[in-house]
């Protein structure tokens, strides 16, 4: 049986900062996990069959969260390729029309994002619908970008998305209870994004001519979307069958606390009913593949990110930032959002962020006494404030969506940042302070 190994705090430091500089230098991010981690665990002390086992226990301890992400991608595949998430959009900006142009943009986003449609994806659907309202009602480009790119992060923080399953595995509470958590949080996020993209309608450059036929020339032909009804099917069944443990526990009912559902099969049950609902169920194959291939990057993030967090787990670092933070006098209860908005920065990614965060210092969090369900809220609000920097592809998807050069989208990333800090302080009030 192989002995406990306890790596020095200043080497899991060291391996978690390479893995973070080979991110930052392009390294695929899988690789530049496992690398980080096999330093770290061999200037650490550990020997190479003790580096082998840390890496092992660090990537199974994730399974549970990649199980269910991969369920998640089945309810994505029928919302996008069906075109129900579409459909969604359209409705939202035709019924709340132009003189609420900005707000339904954010809302659209928001609303396509938290029903499980990836965040770039979602800018991707709804920025042909932006740039033709921009252009009618002379709106930035910079403003458009940010109601969808707010809206999009409001969205993120309620959906049953990666991050937001690992934010709940990560802290051992439901999906549920994570999206139920960070509703008012959103709803802020939203409050804020449709002020500054309101503020900055008139700054920057405005759509063009050329920028739409440009779009025109890259979209692909637009296919009989689903109706209205049929499209709400999938969010609707999986929002109320996500929504049923919480509610026996609240109510005190007890034949709903022991049915269990969980992600893992209420998202793919809900993809079906949905798909079946807009008589799509011949193409459930295809949906499902589009939904796993989309799933695979984050899949396997997942298990660099276990690696690195088994390094951290099996490392005296956790010890050592409760004994810095207690001498220092600060709260503990900020460790929460820091670590998300850190991780999310160094990795430009959401997922990836949340993970990272709850990986490596989830036991110093709970160490300060935070409830898991708050620790999960906070840490996952902080990993959309500056997750769209240019190192990660997140940036990229949306300037070509909006048909912007890098510094035209760089100028958006402080006000981008501003939403997601919102959400992040609303959070850590609400969870970290006020205890509710």
């Amino acid at each position: 049986m192989t002995q406990t190994v306890v790596v020095t705090w200043w080497a899991a430091l060291i391996g978690l900062a390479l893995a973070i500089i080979l991110i930052l230098k392009k390294l695929n991010a899988v690789y530049s996990l496992l690398l980080g981690a096999i330093i770290g665990c061999l200037i650490g002390g550990a020997n190479l069959l003790q580096t082998v086992n840390i890496l092992i226990a660090g990537s199974q301890s994730v399974m549970g969260t990649i199980l269910r992400v991969l369920a998640a991608g089945m309810l994505a595949g029928v919302m996008m390729e069906s075109g129900s998430a579409e459909t969604l959009a359209r409705t939202i900006v035709t019924k709340l029309g132009d003189r609420l142009a900005i707000f339904a943009l954010a809302l659209a986003t928001m609303v396509i994002t938290a029903v499980g449609v990836f965040i770039p994806v979602a800018v991707l659907i709804v920025s042909p619908i932006a740039l033709e309202a921009g252009k009618k009602m002379h709106i930035s480009k910079l403003a458009l970008l940010v109601a969808l790119s707010g809206g999009g992060k409001a969205g993120n923080i309620i959906s049953p998305n990666p991050n937001t399953i690992a934010a709940a595995k990560g802290f051992g509470v439901e999906l549920s209870q994570v999206m139920i958590a960070d509703f008012v949080p959103a709803l802020f996020g939203l409050a804020m994004t449709v002020l500054l993209a309101s503020l900055l309608k008139n700054k920057g450059s405005q759509v063009l001519d050329e920028d739409l036929a440009n779009l025109m020339a890259t979209t692909p032909e637009k296919k009989d979307l689903p109706s209205l009804g049929s499209s709400l099917v999938t969010p609707v069944v999986a929002i109320v069958l996500l929504l049923v443990n919480p509610i026996g526990s609240m109510l005190h009912i007890k034949i709903l606390t022991t049915l269990n559902l969980d992600a893992l099969y209420v998202l793919p049950i809900a993809a079906i009913i949905g798909a079946l609902a807009m008589k799509q169920g011949s193409k459930l194959r295809s949906y499902a593949a589009s939904g796993m291939t989309r799933m695979t990057d984050v899949v396997l993030i997942l298990i660099g990110a276990g690696a690195i967090g088994g390094l951290i787990t099996n490392s005296s670092l956790p010890e050592e930032v409760i004994a810095l933070i207690k001498v220092s006098h600060l709260s503990g209860t900020l460790l929460a959002p820091i670590s998300g908005i850190l991780m999310a920065a160094a990795a430009a990614s959401t997922s990836t962020g949340v993970i990272l965060a709850t990986g490596s210092f989830g036991k110093s969090i709970l160490g300060f006494g935070v409830a898991p369900l708050a620790a999960a809220a906070m840490v996952h609000t902080g990993g959309v404030v500056i997750d769209h920097l240019p190192h990660g592809n997140y940036f990229h998807v949306t300037a070509n969506a909006m048909q912007m050069d890098i510094s035209e989208r760089s100028k958006a990333i402080v006000y981008e940042s501003m939403v997601g800090l919102t959400t992040a302080i609303v959070a850590t009030i609400m969870f970290g302070y006020m205890h509710l």
